[in-house]
């Protein structure tokens, strides 16, 4: 069974991004840029809502084509290129690079890809990913802490009803203070609350890298 697996940037006081979408404080250096490119490469496919689909749709099909940038930057390029996208949205009505338009988030749905053959899949966008927590559809958690206070912004996870339990995988320190906390989400953790379709329009937060 393959696992959902949400990764994001936060700054210590937990926010993804600053006021206006403000993400200038991330300190993505070579050495996190390529740990990035190591761990995306392997997934089996990318889940993004709207808003975060058209940000990297708007950049990384045609970033390698400067010659100026860095080694990692065509090396994410080429991996978002090649990689199977789903792009959850009501609203578009179609979409490229290898992408598949998915209505609603059906959790059904969801089990049956989780089920299929290949690599891990990516979640990005912080209301899709809210979507799937409250659905117990997110297996791990993979959270970069910026050594930064924001003070306000978005925060990354919007309020719950319920608790969700977790089990730390890992913990890893990079050189430009950027700490990774690894966890394991506990089972049985949906929102009984939630429904089992939702949808994901309005959401915020770029995919790193």
């Amino acid at each position: 069974m393959r696992k959902i697996i949400l990764s994001f940037q936060v700054s210590l006081d937990g926010f993804m991004e600053g006021p206006h979408a403000d993400i200038s404080w991330h300190r993505v250096d070579a050495e996190l840029h390529e740990h990035f490119n190591d761990q995306l490469r392997t997934m089996g496919a990318f889940l993004d809502g709207r808003v975060t689909y058209e940000l990297m749709a708007g950049y990384w099909p045609t970033a390698d084509q400067d010659p100026d940038c860095p080694a990692a930057v065509a090396d994410f390029a080429a991996i978002w290129r090649e990689m199977p996208k789903y792009v959850y949205s009501r609203t578009l009505p179609e979409a490229g690079w290898n992408t598949t338009v998915v209505r609603d988030v059906d959790a059904g749905q969801v089990r049956a890809l989780k089920a299929a053959p290949g690599g891990d899949l990516a979640l990005g966008g912080a209301q899709l990913a809210d979507s799937f927590r409250r659905l117990g559809l997110i297996d791990e958690y993979w959270i970069y802490v910026h050594p930064v206070l924001v003070g306000r912004g978005t925060p990354l996870f919007k309020a719950a009803d319920s608790v969700t339990g977790l089990t730390l995988l890992e913990s890893r320190a990079f050189g430009n203070g950027v700490v990774l906390l690894r966890y394991a989400a506990d089972p049985d953790a949906a929102d009984p609350d939630a429904a089992e379709n939702e949808t994901s329009d309005n959401e915020t937060g770029a995919r790193q890298p």
